[in-house]
């Protein structure tokens, strides 16, 4: 039994999120972490929150309640939602713990005993209607590289020039709308991440087997122009992690806070805490899977992000667990995604434009979702989701395939030997070469799912279940039964143990379909099929079922419509 460690990246705190957030981190994480508790594996699967930052104290601001009641809120609300969803995780934290609070400051306190801490006095953008420094992204005017009038003060997203507020021609908040700003000197502390760009060059490098998309994007970053550049980590805001230096006092820092992915990224450590002091349990208990002085020596560690988070996991996060001296558990491998688009647009949270994951609950079961999501996961390139293709997948994968083949079996054993196994003669030729066909295709599987190649896995998972269905039409029991009962009983027996191999290895893609499949099997214990055969003989005669109600509706013209209509714009 191996040990993994797997965190997603945290989704922010401020509303819902949509389908393709979800797919970027969350869900193929969810994927991975299943997979690997069904291997036996020891699985750590963290999430959390991400509650600092002024879009939290905007969003607040617009309901009228306090930050903190309002991150408290929302953190619940997307708890139901990751549970809605069958996301696994051990423990879903938040980043206005006080176990990040104090880890935060700590890294922060090494940091700057290791001499990668400097204090830098800038010039930032102050308004006076809204009474407040401005951070860079709430600063907007236009581009003096495109002439693009909506550029943020921190990068322009048409020309995608990296900026500095003071470059903005014709500046003004993006908060109030105000061109009343002024530049006023102030104090922040700067990670010294040039100091360490030689460290992280060296072990981005021993990573050969990451995706392209992950190093190639964290080469960028470090390469490009002047490279690897220091960054501020904190902000002149009220809600946030206080700037200590550890325990201590900051001289000169008072009343600041430090920058949101300064400590975001430290949750992923902090949650893990939050799990162990949630179950009673001793520090030991959470250091073992961070500390390798401690016994992570031995552990995996995976994170799962979209591609816009991968600079500041392979070279922010990674600085400050380097700088800081001591023996964290740094990643291993990081998969990261593109985008996935909507109807020949973007998603957008700000716009409504697309389905959220509470309206998505709302109209159909999680795993139609799950399902989708993970077969057109985003890996090569950015995906597109149209409500065409989702009714097509949905109906021919779901539907038509598993979703058949468990209903067409089930019922027939009902009707011609009632809700048992049948007693029946050993397998033949012909089952045994099914037999043969399924191993190969759960091995290829099961080397797709260690690979994490989402797309390929979900392929041949659905492979597997097209093998059932030939079998059952090429063996027509049906037909069998009106001259050969017993051979008949046979081949039902068959189909009925591969329902409950069904459910075993489904489990990770669609979990709810798999439990209501091993239910109505009165399956137990489901162990991965490490020999098929053994696998397809595990309901012996007599083991009682029942007939599970119906796996997957089909999705018709008219739902489809309505949805397409009733996403295509503002959300309600």
């Amino acid at each position: 039994m191996a040990r993994h460690l797997i965190t997603s990246a945290l989704p922010y705190i401020n509303g819902i999120k949509h389908l393709g957030n979800l797919v970027g981190s969350q869900l193929p994480a969810d994927l991975y972490a299943r997979y690997l508790r069904a291997r036996g594996h020891e699985v750590m699967f963290i999430c959390a929150t991400d509650e600092h930052g002024t879009p939290a104290e905007l969003a607040a601001a617009k309901t009228g309640e306090a930050v903190a009641d309002y991150c408290a809120r929302m953190h619940a609300e997307q708890a139901r939602l990751a549970q809605g969803f069958g996301l696994s995780f051990d423990h879903y934290g938040r980043s206005s713990s006080d176990r990040n609070r104090a880890l935060t400051q700590h890294f922060a306190g090494r940091l700057a005993d290791q001499g990668y801490i400097r204090e830098v006095v800038e010039k930032q953008v102050y308004s006076h209607a809204d009474g407040r420094f401005l951070p860079d992204r709430y600063i907007e005017g236009t581009c003096p590289n495109c002439g693009y009038d909506k550029a943020r003060g921190d990068q322009c997203e048409n020309c995608t020039k990296q900026l500095d507020p003071t470059d903005l021609i014709d500046p003004r908040s993006a908060i109030s709308g105000s061109t009343d700003l002024e530049v006023r000197e102030t104090k922040h502390l700067y990670l010294r991440q040039s100091e360490l760009k030689g460290d992280i060059a060296a072990w981005i490098d021993a990573k050969a087997d990451w995706p392209i998309l992950t190093t190639s994007i964290a080469r960028k970053w470090l390469n490009d122009g002047d490279g690897l550049q220091d960054r501020g980590i904190t902000r002149d805001l009220d809600w946030g992690v206080p700037v200590k230096r550890g325990d201590a006092p900051w001289p000169g820092m008072e009343g600041k806070v430090f920058y949101v992915w300064f400590d975001a990224p430290i949750e992923y450590i902090a949650a893990t805490a939050e799990w162990a002091d949630a179950g009673g349990l001793d520090e030991a208990a959470w250091r073992r899977w961070w500390r390798l002085d401690e016994g992570a020596g031995d552990v995996t560690y995976t994170q799962f992000m979209g591609k816009d988070n991968v600079p500041f996991h392979t070279l922010s996060f990674p600085a400050t667990l380097i700088g800081s001296g001591e023996p964290w558990k740094m990643v291993d491998y990081i998969k990261s995604f593109n985008y996935l688009n909507y109807q020949g647009g973007q998603f957008s949270t700000s716009q409504g434009r697309g389905v959220f994951m509470d309206h998505a609950l709302d109209i159909l079961p999680a795993d139609y979702w799950r399902w989708w999501l993970l077969s057109h996961a985003p890996e090569s390139g950015d995906s597109e989701f149209t409500w065409e293709n989702f009714q097509q997948s949905v109906n021919k994968d779901l539907a038509d395939v598993l979703g058949n083949f468990v209903s067409r079996i089930t019922k027939f054993c009902r009707s011609k030997f009632g809700e048992v196994v049948p007693d029946a003669p050993a397998y033949g030729p012909e089952e045994q070469a099914l037999t043969e066909a399924l191993t190969t295709r759960i091995r290829a599987y099961e080397g797709n799912m260690e690979a994490m190649e989402v797309r390929k896995a979900a392929s041949e998972l659905r492979a597997i279940w097209v093998l059932g269905n030939e079998y059952l039409q090429s063996a027509a029991p049906w037909t069998v039964f009106k001259t050969d009962p017993e051979r008949a009983a046979m081949q039902v027996r068959m189909g009925l143990n591969l329902v409950r191999l069904y459910a075993i290895l489904s489990v990770p893609f669609i979990p709810f379909a798999s439990r209501a499949m091993l239910e109505a099997m009165a399956v137990t214990d489901a162990p991965w099929p490490a020999d098929v055969s053994a696998a397809l003989s595990a309901l012996s005669a007599g083991h009682a079922f029942t007939v599970p109600e119906v796996l997957f509706a089909k999705i018709d013209d008219d739902s489809r419509t309505a949805w397409e209509e009733r996403f295509s714009g503002t959300r309600a």
